[in-house]
C-alpha cells in the first residue's frame, strides 16, 4: 500500500490532482485507514489507465464513465474496448496531423539552409517540386496534403 505522497512522486502528479480523481470516483475500490487514502496496485494500474486516457484527449467525466464500466464487470468489455479503439483512432489522426506539420518544418529548414548557402532563394525555388532531393520532396508533398 502506498500513501498519496508516494503516488504523487511516483507519477509526478500533484496531490491535489490525486484527490480530485478520488473525489470524481476514479478509484472506486480505494481503501482508507483512519481516513487516509491507501493506494494499492489496483489504484496504481487504474492511475496508469487514467493518465493514458487523459493524454489521449479523454475528459475526466468520460474517464469516470470508463471506470464505472470497469466496476460493472465483464459484460462491459465491449464498451471498454470501444473507448480505447476510439481514442486510438483519434490519436492516430493527431499523429498524422503532427507528421504533416513536422514535414513542413523539415522542408522549411532545408529550404532556408539552401537559401543561406546560396545567398538567395532563386535556386531552391526553381527546384520545387520536381527537382527536390528525394527525402525533401517527400516531406514537401506530405506537408502540402490537405
Amino acid at each position: 500500500m502506498y500513501t498519496i505522497g508516494q503516488i504523487s512522486e511516483m507519477f509526478g502528479l500533484p496531490i491535489s490532482t490525486l484527490r480530485y480523481y478520488d473525489k470524481q470516483g476514479l478509484f472506486p475500490k480505494m481503501k482508507r485507514v483512519s481516513g487516509i487514502r491507501k493506494f494499492s496496485d489496483d489504484e496504481i494500474e487504474a492511475l496508469r489507465v487514467i493518465e493514458c486516457l487523459k493524454k489521449s484527449g479523454l475528459e475526466i467525466k468520460d474517464i469516470k464513465q470508463f471506470m464505472d464500466l470497469c466496476v460493472k464487470g465483464a459484460s462491459t468489455y465491449p464498451a471498454r474496448k470501444a473507448i480505447f479503439e476510439k481514442q486510438r483512432e483519434n490519436l492516430l489522426a493527431e499523429i498524422a496531423r503532427l507528421n504533416n506539420v513536422l514535414d513542413m518544418l523539415n522542408f522549411k529548414c532545408w529550404y532556408y539552409e539552401q537559401a543561406i548557402c546560396d545567398g538567395s532563394e532563386d535556386r531552391v525555388q526553381s527546384m520545387i517540386p520536381d527537382k527536390l532531393p528525394r527525402d525533401i520532396k517527400i516531406a514537401y508533398e506530405n506537408a502540402h496534403r490537405d
